[in-house]
């Protein structure tokens, strides 16, 4: 049977100087998936990530909870998150009243996520100021699925990506529209894991967002 598995990375460096690093925890929970997995004896052909750092250190630290060398692993650009901070700062240039005081609390931050990402959606915002429109996110997703289904046919893979990109992949299989993408987007976490099987023609959800290594660990529940 041909199935992946798609994790969102660990927990990232929200209010750092450089968001696209695993934090403290972030490497802990990729550890921890890694250690269920090896200790429910699951075994991968491939590991394909998208290419931002956070993908790759996630992919890492499965590995070490694996404990297998992280070697080989495949990239894609599908995979990558789209760029919320230039679509954030472009919703907020022209809606400067709405930017969030309070750097600390990430709450306010995700309001105005949602509110650009709509904006982003609807074609409301400079295309000089974001690097790519709604349209060529939701098709190079499609795109690192089609890679999935082509050249892994019999396989069993290891996938990290992001919220938004799971949430996009989602409505490739699942048919939604775009308001659910940017609702999921919100609800995906941290080192979660969805199962996919999928043959040439198809691929079809078998679970979404769970996250079994986390279950006594509850304070280690994130969305960041």
């Amino acid at each position: 049977m041909s199935e992946f598995l798609l994790i969102r990375h660990g927990q990232a460096s929200f209010g750092a100087d450089d968001y696209d690093k695993l934090s403290e925890l972030g490497w802990q929970q990729a550890r921890w998936l890694g250690e269920y997995l090896a200790g429910s004896d699951q075994h991968f052909d491939a590991i394909l990530t998208g290419k931002l750092r956070r993908h790759r250190e996630t992919a890492q630290g499965i590995c070490q909870g694996l404990g297998i060398a992280a070697q080989g692993l495949c990239e894609h650009s599908g995979l990558n998150e789209f760029d919320f901070h230039s679509v954030v700062a472009a919703y907020l240039r022209q809606h400067p009243d709405q930017t969030p005081t309070d750097t600390s609390d990430a709450r306010p931050f995700f309001r105005v996520l949602k509110k650009s990402m709509q904006a982003w959606r609807e074609g409301e915002l400079d295309a000089a100021k974001v690097p790519e429109s709604w349209a060529q996110f939701e098709q190079r997703v499609g795109a690192a699925l089609q890679h999935i289904r082509h050249n892994h046919q019999g396989q069993r893979l290891l996938v990290v990506s992001s919220g938004g990109a799971i949430a996009m992949a989602m409505k490739h299989v699942l048919g939604y529209g775009d308001d659910m993408v940017m609702n999921i987007n919100m609800q995906v976490i941290n080192s979660s894991l969805s199962r996919f099987v999928f043959s040439e023609r198809a691929i079809r959800l078998a679970s979404f967002n769970n996250t079994p290594h986390l279950e006594a660990r509850q304070h280690a529940i994130t969305y960041s």
